[in-house]
């Protein structure tokens, strides 16, 4: 992991979510993940890919399927994220 703690390596995320090199690689090569330099991606996608993984497992999905997951589970994320966010400033 990088001293600010914010990315994590190609390495580190195959490694932190049960995926090769290879397979996270595909991944972005599918669009479903976005590096924020030569293999170099935030923490933040850590645990949707990991979710993914073990999806992938469950249903034995095949590369492309688990490209979209992983897509459709980052923007879930965003979405609750945004919602939290408008819901703290209503007034209560």
């Amino acid at each position: 992991m990088s001293p600010d703690h914010d990315t994590i390596s190609i390495d580190e995320l195959a490694q932190a979510c049960g995926l090769t090199v290879a397979e996270v690689r595909e991944l972005v090569e599918y669009g479903a993940l976005r590096p924020q330099g030569e293999a170099i991606f935030s923490v933040r996608c850590v645990s949707c890919v990991r979710r993914a993984a073990r999806l992938r497992d469950d249903f034995e999905l095949e590369m492309p399927a688990l490209a979209l997951l992983v897509t459709f589970l980052e923007r879930i994320e965003t979405l609750e994220l945004e919602m939290r966010q408008l819901s703290a400033r209503l007034p209560r």
